[in-house]
């Protein structure tokens, strides 16, 4: 992905997190089987995640992927 395709895609994980038991950024990591920084790098909109981390991550919250990632079309 190029970094114009990166900033389209918008994610609310860190907002999940604090809805969720405000579980730490690396509970999330632990949970989705990820380093803390993965997760540093998604909540920036620094990293655009493998489809099976975006499904990782939905699971881990118990939302679909697209409660959790938006893709912002120009």
């Amino acid at each position: 992905m190029t970094h114009s395709e990166i900033d389209q895609l918008k994610n609310r994980i860190r907002k999940l997190r604090f809805e969720h038991g405000e579980i730490t950024q690396q509970q999330l990591a632990n949970r989705v089987g990820v380093a803390r920084q993965t997760i540093v790098a998604l909540e920036a909109g620094k990293y655009a995640p493998s489809l099976l981390l975006a499904f990782r991550l939905a699971a881990a919250f118990g939302v679909k992927t697209e409660d959790v990632f938006q893709w912002e079309s120009q």
